[in-house]
């Protein structure tokens, strides 16, 4: 499992986002810098994100959940193309960003 995992769960459904596209920058300065993609499995997770044994940099970083293909899919509107959430790396531990999702809301938590 990488240093960073997320996973999505959608919540109108009551099941997890499968086939989301979720990308990670890092911030430099004023720009942010793709750093790596992924996109969720069968349960709405990706736990690979990143290689095993790499250790993201302290700093700020976001993730963008594509969302707008995910929810054209299922052939729901939505009010959120894409849901950026912004985190800070302060250790090296394990880091873990859920998104809870519907088409028309959204919150997120620092997991476990």
């Amino acid at each position: 499992m990488s240093q960073l995992t997320t996973h999505i769960l959608d919540t109108t459904r009551g099941k997890p986002a499968q086939g989301v596209s979720i990308v990670l920058y890092s911030q430099q300065e004023d720009a942010w810098q793709e750093r790596a993609r992924g996109t969720t499995n069968q349960d709405g997770r990706i736990t690979d994100l990143l290689p095993q044994d790499e250790l993201l940099a302290l700093g700020t970083y976001k993730l963008k959940f594509l969302t707008q293909e995910y929810f054209d899919q299922l052939g729901t509107t939505t009010f959120y193309p894409f849901v950026e959430i912004v985190f800070s790396v302060q250790t090296q531990e394990h880091y873990h960003v859920p998104l809870l999702l519907n088409p028309f809301g959204y919150s997120t938590y620092r997991g476990s």
